[in-house]
């Protein structure tokens, strides 16, 4: 499948992933690698275009439907652009216990914006997760693909600082 300009969706490197990871399950089963699958089409693009998630659900012999639902249901997929920064905050019970409203409310503040929004300069986007796994250093939340714990406003500013 190709876009408008004619180009490939995804690059012959990605679909040699997304193939290895199907190659993992029964052939009748190559469904089972949808989330890989999702995961590697997202590390190309930044997010999760519909015409992407169409091209992953040809792939993998799937009904496009089939991928929304996955790619909607996991908050680590984005279906819409995010900034360069992606801070997942954790807002579950053991974090909100241990105050993950005030770093939301904090965040909000410091970045001008919403829960779900990017800022201005398409640097930071700030989202809302049910979960992290880890309630140990609650309030918690994701840069990127790094954890970070028992955050405080102090703490807010050190990693903000150092997203250039």
């Amino acid at each position: 499948m190709t876009n408008a300009a004619n180009t490939p969706l995804l690059s012959a490197p990605s679909l040699e992933k997304i193939e290895s990871e199907a190659k993992k399950y029964p052939v009748d089963r190559r469904a089972s690698a949808v989330m890989a699958a999702l995961r590697i089409a997202q590390e190309e693009h930044g997010w999760l275009s519909t015409p992407v998630m169409d091209y992953v659900a040809e792939i993998l012999g799937m009904r496009p439907i089939q991928v929304y639902e996955i790619a909607t249901f996991y908050s680590m997929y984005d279906v819409r652009p995010v900034g360069r920064h992606k801070i997942s905050v954790c807002t579950n019970i053991s974090c909100m216990l241990c105050g993950s409203d005030e770093i939301v409310r904090y965040l909000q503040g410091k970045l001008g914006i919403k829960l779900g929004e990017t800022t201005a300069d398409g640097r930071i986007t700030l989202k809302e997760v049910e979960c992290l796994a880890a309630c140990g250093g609650a309030p918690a939340c994701m840069v990127g693909d790094t954890y970070q714990e028992n955050l405080t406003p102090e703490k807010i500013d050190v990693i903000l600082a150092g997203l250039k």
